[in-house]
């Protein structure tokens, strides 16, 4: 069966696309296009209709051609088949018209959508720019800014807003064909003329004089070192400046040099990641799933009033269980209060905000969770509170019940021991703030049942956030891993940098928040509390936990307290360096014997982000993860790593395996500690070899 196929209905040339599941714009779709347009021209038609079959108009490139040879005909040349129509050709959006799909759009001469469709160009979440002539005609359409922030922002907007732009020049009802059929015959009876938008001029004296300077730092300071966005604004400003020929040119040159970057590498490797992350390799695709229609979710605290807003943001409802009535309302005041902050920046509606809050009933006792399909614990990590709580929902919670624990680093396993049924425990740690964080890091025991895993996998996808699977071990993938990063960034602070240069140089490689910085936001006396538990050998080296230590003790909590390793601005929160800080960092390294030197920049960062990919190595020795572009996605999804670099084993293949390794081997040797004891067995075999972690996923796929 074709693809594309093309059909007379009445004065009108039916072009229709049929390529499940999202019509993309493959080799044989571009044929099948450009071939219906040459035979549209030739026969009794007046007009021609672009229409999609299934959920969505043409959705994006095809995404299995990406980083292969292309094949003719190309995109422009289907575009330039379609502008060059000598009738008019109309676009009928319905689902999503995205990057090369909504460039098909805009190359024809008018645009029609249902009310529910939505349109972008979603190319800069790819390391890349519109390549298909979209950063030269969305600007003579929309306007130059409105242009700008579609592209260099990549979130799509809805028929509503893309006609009040000029994108979409009507908005139907909802019968698709139809009513596209009813706007191209009302087209032809007005003899509308051929609106190619090459056609449109923008004025340069309409632009601002330093618009697009000011544009070039507005993107860059939130761009975290991606270079797509500043080359959208190169191209933006072409369409101003040059002709459209000569702009297209521009575009095309920009588009090539994006495509053949790193990043543009690295970004790539993340979306395919985060679709494989998905799949469970030892679990048959036909694995039976159990009904999730109840939730139950224990402790209402932040963690847990989170976790229970992104199941009745999906319609299920949620019974919350605190402990007594005043922790109760107070749970329930959390979520009613993080819905009202969602609402004022107009991300939902105060209907919506009601619906969803009426989805929520609340309970002191556990008897009342007898009837749910799903039960998570958001307690203190505790491991004997824990215990509790599980012994008491063996007992309450009916046969089949998914009981999941949010725990961030205890043994699933050992969890278990507390139930009769241990094949229907599970970890489910949600990342803070769990009504907003991505990450959901399934964890699966030892007797976890293969229905269960299947279940909170797919599960996710239902509660919008993107699954991996982990084994059991202290802290699981990203936790397990991070103590490598911290315990580098105290012993580089002891050893002679200070706070602001650990964290400049990490914010410089892309992290969100330096790791010093981010001890300050989450509170220096968490760590401390954890650590009062633990035996002195646990604790590990003095010299990468001391300088916290005397912060907490001298009242320096953090953000909380207004200080701990910075000063806070109490206004603005802006950090600022204490040199009483200093003072202590120099004493605890006097007191423990350690001489301070010069730290350099890569050092920081090698030593930091080294230790990360050292620990990953181990993580995917031991089986805790199951492919190295796992752990890639829970630190760009839970850790804010820089997409831009692909996460940290895709980083680690860049820089090359034989460097990393040689690197890890110096600080072993220069420096000790922990983090380098024992270089990674796999990394070392892998550097050795002259492989990468992409060669390993491949042979162990």
């Amino acid at each position: 069966m074709s693809v594309v196929t093309y059909q007379l209905q009445g004065d009108v040339g039916v072009i229709k696309v049929n390529n499940p599941p999202v019509n993309a714009l493959s080799q044989a779709v571009r044929q099948g296009l450009k071939e219906s347009l040459a035979q549209a021209q030739g026969d009794a038609s007046k007009a021609v209709l672009v229409i999609c079959e299934g959920r969505t108009f043409i959705a994006g490139a095809d995404i299995t051609e990406f980083g292969k040879p292309p094949k003719e005909p190309s995109l422009p040349d289907v575009l330039d088949a379609l502008e060059n129509s000598q009738k008019p050709v109309i676009a009928a959006i319905h689902g999503t018209a995205l990057g090369g799909g909504l460039e098909v759009a805009l190359a024809c001469h008018y645009r029609c959508a249902v009310p529910s469709a939505k349109v972008g160009l979603p190319e800069v979440k790819l390391g890349i720019l519109p390549g298909g002539g979209g950063t030269q005609r969305a600007p003579r359409l929309m306007g130059v800014e409105a242009a700008l922030d579609l592209m260099t922002s990549g979130n799509p907007i809805s028929a509503k807003k893309a006609a009040a732009s000029g994108l979409v020049d009507k908005v139907l009802g909802d019968d698709l064909e139809k009513e596209a059929l009813a706007y191209a015959n009302e087209l032809i009876a007005q003899n509308a003329p051929l609106k190619r938008v090459r056609d449109i001029n923008i004025d340069p004296a309409s632009i601002p004089e330093g618009f697009f300077e000011k544009a070039r730092k507005q993107v860059n300071k939130r761009a975290r070192g991606q270079i797509a966005p500043d080359r959208i604004v190169s191209c933006v400003e072409a369409a101003v400046s040059l002709p459209m020929d000569e702009g297209l040119k521009k575009e095309r040159e920009l588009f090539t040099e994006l495509v053949q970057s790193p990043q543009s590498a690295a970004m790539r490797h993340a979306f395919f990641a985060e679709r494989e992350a998905a799949k469970v390799k030892d679990l048959p695709k036909d694995t039976p799933t159990r009904d999730v229609k109840k939730v139950a979710i224990i402790g209402g605290g932040t963690m847990g009033g989170g976790i229970a807003m992104n199941f009745m943001n999906a319609g299920i409802p949620v019974t919350l269980l605190e402990i007594n009535d005043e922790a109760l309302q107070r749970g329930i005041g959390i979520i009613e209060k993080n819905y009202k902050i969602t609402a004022s920046k107009g991300k939902m509606t105060e209907e919506q905000v009601s619906k969803c809050m009426g989805l929520l009933n609340g309970t002191t006792n556990y008897d009342d969770l007898s009837d749910v399909d799903l039960v998570i614990e958001a307690v203190f990590e505790n491991i004997d509170i824990k215990k509790q709580v599980f012994s008491k929902l063996d007992e309450v919670c009916k046969p089949g019940c998914i009981l999941a624990s949010n725990t961030s680093y205890q043994n699933i396993d050992e969890i278990a021991t507390a139930t009769k049924r241990p094949q229907d425990v599970v970890g489910m740690h949600f990342f803070s703030p769990a009504n907003v964080m991505k990450l959901l890091e399934n964890v699966r025991g030892e007797k976890t049942a293969d229905d269960v895993v299947a279940t909170v996998m797919k599960l996710a996808k239902t509660i919008n956030k993107v699954p991996v699977l982990a084994r059991v071990c202290y802290g699981f993938i990203g936790n397990r891993m991070l103590k490598s990063y911290g315990r580098e960034a105290q012993l580089c602070l002891i050893e002679g940098a200070t706070p602001k240069q650990i964290d400049d140089a990490l914010e410089k490689f892309g992290m969100a928040m330096g790791p010093i910085a981010m001890g300050d936001l989450a509170g220096l006396d968490i760590g401390y509390k954890a650590r009062e538990g633990l035996s002195d050998a646990e604790k590990g080296d003095p010299k990468s936990y001391k300088i916290a230590d005397v912060l907490v003790e001298a009242g320096r909590l953090g953000q909380k307290t207004g200080k701990g390793y910075y000063k806070y601005d109490p206004e603005t929160r802006a950090r600022l360096e204490d040199p009483e800080v200093q003072e202590i960092i120099e004493k605890v390294a006097k007191d423990l014997g350690v001489e301070r030197r010069e730290i350099s920049e890569q050092e920081i960062v090698d030593r930091c982000i080294f230790g990360l990919v050292n620990e990953g190595a181990k993580v995917l020795e031991e089986g805790i993860a199951q492919r190295p572009s796992d752990i890639d996605i829970v630190y760009l999804y839970g850790y804010a790593f820089p997409v831009a670099k692909g996460g940290p084993m895709f980083y680690a293949d860049q820089v090359g395996l034989d460097k990393v390794y040689a690197r890890i081997c110096e600080f072993r040797d220069k420096i000790g500690s922990e983090t380098w004891a024992e270089p990674a067995k796999l990394l070392e075999k892998l550097a050795k070899e002259g492989k990468s972690f992409g060669d390993w996923a491949k042979e162990n796929a």
